[in-house]
């Protein structure tokens, strides 16, 4: 619920129920005191006759002793008749009105028998109070106004009709400290409500999304916070979950990248100790006289060659991944032509396969005149890089790496291929990403950072290329990448 549809429910609610709730209560209560003070005879009962004036009660009460009056000046026998008292008295009842009839001593008729009682004993005598025609009394204590009507029973018996009123309206201090009470039970009532429902709809859920943000900020990415409501507070347990997430994932990928940077310079350092210990091997192998032929330091000098060519591949690498990292890999696009381009690149990859006794198998199916649009530099990397890879992980007494250029009508697809130990197809789909190496790959006195396919993988797509890899364990590794050709567009003759 929205927190200005609860505001609204609140202000009509702040006023409508405690006026509602006053009613009943005043309604309750007003019959409840009508019971007790006036008894429970008295039927249909008109809460108007509540807050009755003075006025309002002496009315009633004239209006039925005019009745039982001229009654009496037609037929006094009339008085005597049950029938006809209850007919009369059942006419003013609703106006907390009734009769009293005596005779002699004793209560021959009445219409409140509870109220009669405590009246009856202050009564006047017959004849006792010399009062004017239709004039009335008032029991201060009792609240009653009382009319008097003497009269003489058919056998000669004293008679006295009585009209007795209940004057005090129900507004009375007992009625103003009930309804002072109801009052504040319905406040209580009302605030309770109010707040309790508050409560939960709006300071619960800010509680609980402060206690989640507590955990936030001690690291805790597992607080979970789910909410079917609608409104403000959905929104923001659904904004904080997918803070949440993206929290957890952000610090996920900081934990793997710094897990990843760390394994990166064992590597590394692994790596440049190879070619380093080599070094020093073979120059303190110069410096002592152990190289004393012409031939032995011609070949001490080529290795330390090769190791120093093996550093500097390690530190291009370092400098490329430096610039994956930061999107900076700097490109210079050109048409290039395939097959002179990858020409150059056999010739010169070839003199090193050579001297490591690889064979280099190189065949070109595109057409004569096929061109693409790539950096030369960088298109030089990945193939450096990948037959690189494929030099690491030889492990037969004749190696061979083939070179495939083919045409698919569009594209021009490079395939290198080599004859080594292969990869399992559980880790073909992972060799492109960054630093994962197999298990083969791990126990390899080559050793590597792990990072050479994912600069291939990068390259290539910042080309819009593609790439992927087939193999087949103990049998060799195949890589392909596609690249589009380049199409000059020509004017079309109007």
């Amino acid at each position: 619920m929205k927190f200005k549809t609860r505001l609204q429910i609140t202000f009509i609610t702040i006023i409508f129920l405690p006026l509602i709730l006053t009613v009943l209560a005043f309604l309750t209560i007003g019959g409840y005191l009508r019971n007790t003070q006036l008894g429970g005879e008295i039927q249909d009962w008109d809460y108007s006759m509540a807050s009755g004036t003075m006025q309002t009660f002496v009315a009633a009460a004239d209006e039925a002793f005019q009745e039982i009056s001229d009654q009496a000046d037609r037929d006094a026998s009339k008085l005597e008749d049950v029938e006809y008292l209850q007919q009369v008295n059942d006419a003013f009842s609703r106006r907390a009105t009734y009769l009293l009839v005596r005779r002699d001593r004793d209560i021959y008729y009445t219409g409140n028998p509870e109220a009669a009682a405590r009246i009856f004993p202050l009564l006047p005598q017959y004849g006792e109070r010399n009062l004017e025609e239709g004039s009335g009394y008032y029991f201060n204590k009792l609240e009653k106004y009382v009319k008097q009507l003497d009269f003489r029973f058919s056998d000669g018996s004293q008679g006295s009709v009585f009209v007795i009123t209940r004057v005090g309206a129900f507004i009375s201090r007992q009625l103003l400290v009930d309804m002072a009470v109801a009052m504040a039970l319905i406040l209580v009532f009302t605030s309770v409500m109010l707040t309790q429902w508050i409560d939960k709809g709006v300071f619960n859920p800010v509680n609980e999304l402060n206690t989640a943000m507590r955990k936030i900020k001690e690291g805790n990415f597992d607080y979970m916070l789910q909410t079917d409501v609608k409104g403000e507070i959905g929104d923001l347990y659904r904004n904080y979950e997918d803070m949440r997430l993206r929290l957890k994932e952000s610090a996920q990928e900081k934990t793997e990248h710094e897990l990843q940077n760390k394994e990166l310079v064992s590597n590394i350092s692994h790596d440049l100790k190879t070619p380093i210990t080599a070094i020093k091997g073979y120059v303190e192998g110069i410096m002592d006289g152990v190289a004393d032929t012409p031939e032995k330091i011609d070949k001490y000098i080529r290795t330390i060659y090769n190791k120093a060519n093996d550093m500097d591949r390690l530190i291009n690498e370092l400098t490329v991944y430096s610039g994956i990292e930061n999107n900076r890999i700097p490109y210079n696009f050109r048409r290039i032509h395939v097959a002179d381009y990858f020409g150059d690149c056999v010739e010169e990859v070839g003199l090193d396969l050579e001297a490591r006794n690889i064979k280099l198998n190189y065949s070109n199916l595109a057409e004569p005149d096929s061109m693409i649009i790539a950096d030369p530099e960088q298109m030089k990397k990945v193939i450096n890089n990948i037959i690189s890879n494929s030099v690491k992980y030889m492990d037969k007494s004749e190696c061979v790496i083939d070179i495939r250029i083919l045409d698919d009508v569009d594209s021009i697809r490079v395939e290198i291929e080599d004859n080594g130990r292969g990869i399992a197809q559980k880790d073909l789909p992972r060799i492109f990403e960054r630093f994962y190496r197999t298990d083969a790959s791990r126990s390899s006195a080559q050793g590597g950072s792990g990072i050479g396919l994912s600069i291939v993988k990068k390259i290539i797509e910042d080309h819009g290329g593609y790439i992927w890899a087939t193999s087949k364990e103990g049998e060799g590794t195949c890589i392909h990448f596609v690249m589009r050709k380049y199409r000059e567009l020509q004017s079309e003759a109007l």
